[in-house]
């Protein structure tokens, strides 16, 4: 149904190396399979795991991945200035 590529890294697979070319389901639900397809594509076994951890991630709300360094409301340093003086 597909080429032997990966989708993500664009790596060739050969009936030797084939066992390191997995399907992969887009929207992650395991139990869409249409039968045209349309929820799978071909990752190697690297870009799978990392799509995998990518999801996961996200999925647990992951602030270095989703946040922005403007949206930060905690200020560690705010009162270094004064913490200094206090200890001289």
């Amino acid at each position: 149904m597909y080429p032997w590529v990966c989708a993500r890294c664009a790596r060739e697979f050969h009936p030797e190396n084939l066992r390191e070319l997995t399907v992969h389901h887009r929207d992650h639900n395991h139990d869409n399979n249409p039968p045209d397809g349309s929820n799978w594509e071909l990752l190697c076994v690297y870009c799978h795991d990392n799509e995998h951890a990518r999801f996961v991630d996200a999925s647990h709300g992951d602030t270095m991945v989703t946040q922005k360094q403007d949206d930060a409301t905690h200020q560690p340093f705010a009162d270094l200035a004064n913490m200094l003086k206090q200890k001289k």
